[in-house]
């Protein structure tokens, strides 16, 4: 194996270990993200549990960030959940600073 092959080799493993810690990030910032808006919501236990999840199916299911922000926006709008759209986005950027926070420490 060349030196070549051997950087391409450690960037390609270093490169699949960041995407795997960034998904875990979402996944837990979308986690916390839907433990909040169930709150809001009035929703609690296993609601509240729920809820979480599926946002996470939401983005997982090729949404992305913008899919679970439209989710929220929506069920808030239903509910009457007086939250702007910079709140929600605010809140997205705060979990995910600390979604990712807890995932490096699991490191």
């Amino acid at each position: 194996m060349t030196t070549f092959d051997k950087r391409e080799e450690a960037f390609e493993t270093g490169f699949a270990h960041h995407e795997e810690l960034r998904f875990k990030a979402e996944a837990r910032r979308d986690k916390l993200l839907g433990l909040w808006a169930a709150e809001k919501l009035g929703l609690t236990g296993e609601a509240a549990t729920t809820y979480a999840k599926s946002l996470i199916e939401t983005a997982v299911s090729d949404h992305g960030q913008a899919g679970v922000f439209a989710k929220i926006r929506a069920d808030f709008d239903a509910a009457h959940v007086a939250q702007s759209d910079h709140q929600i986005k605010r809140t997205m950027d705060e979990l995910e600073a600390k979604a990712w926070m807890q995932v490096k420490a699991e490191r």
